[in-house]
């Protein structure tokens, strides 16, 4: 079901110390979709992601929410008690208890000194239970594994029951289950709570398997945007990537991709 458009960006062109990075990129995020972006390193996908969650400020274009409000224009607490975004990299603090650090993402919704937020508590304890980090609720986060550490931060973002989620890399550090799981939440979230979901992949098989639509980003340009049919052919795949890319579908209807490397044709047996 695709739903209203929640979070858009159109003609964004965004830099760096001078330097453009991204060109002229439009990109819709609608409520019960997942939109994933793809390219190779250094295309612009995570700084195109970083510009809808107002971390980086367009030279031109627009960010707006809901089809017309300027994203740039609201009060930092208006605009994340609609967006959050999970980040490829935070820092880790010190001797504080998962649970504490989860409910950071409660932070839009009180007033000095913590007072208010008189259901955060819930939205806290739901955030962990979908992330399967209850268990640790007591343990210092720094004493935390990467995968672990990446799931709490998750929590925390999910905690903040935004309309819109941005997730940079989320699968980073994961093992293979809990790479399926987070990509299950992702789907949950999109089709059980009607939200909006950007998210950042390097796997072109998670995109495939995951999202609704599919931005391709080659050198800082949208290359081409659409169904992962549309966008993941071996043509297109072939030249962003420079290099031999096999796509088919296989027996369980999700489409696969096979990068041809110079000893990948080898016949095993």
């Amino acid at each position: 079901m695709t739903g209203d458009l929640a979070l858009a960006g159109s003609e964004l062109t965004l830099a760096y110390d001078g330097r453009t990075v991204v060109h002229g990129a439009g990109i819709e995020l609608c409520r019960g979709q997942v939109v994933a972006l793809v390219g190779p390193n250094g295309s612009g996908k995570s700084t195109l992601l970083r510009s809808l969650a107002r971390l980086h400020a367009p030279q031109s274009g627009r960010v707006t929410l809901d089809g017309g409000d300027d994203a740039f224009a609201l009060k930092p607490k208006d605009f994340a008690r609609q967006v959050t975004l999970l980040t490829q990299s935070r820092p880790t603090p010190g001797g504080v208890r998962v649970k504490d650090v989860v409910a950071y993402g409660r932070h839009p919704y009180r007033a000095r000194f913590g007072a208010g937020d008189a259901d955060g508590h819930i939205h806290v304890a739901k955030a962990m239970r979908m992330t399967g980090v209850e268990a640790m609720a007591e343990r210092a986060v720094d004493e935390l594994s990467g995968g672990e550490l990446q799931r709490v931060w998750l929590a925390t973002c999910l905690a903040q029951d935004t309309g819109v989620v941005l997730l940079d890399e989320p699968t980073t550090f994961l093992d293979l289950r809990y790479q399926v799981e987070i990509l299950d939440i992702v789907r949950e979230l999109a089709d059980d709570h009607q939200v909006a979901v950007g998210v950042v992949l390097h796997d072109l098989d998670q995109a495939a398997a995951v999202a609704d639509r599919v931005v391709l980003m080659h050198s800082g340009v949208v290359r081409a945007a659409g169904t992962p049919a549309d966008v993941l052919t071996a043509g297109l795949l072939s030249e962003v990537y420079g290099l031999r890319i096999e796509v088919n579908v296989g027996d369980d209807g999700h489409l696969h991709t096979r990068p041809i490397g110079r000893h990948t044709a080898r016949v095993t047996i």
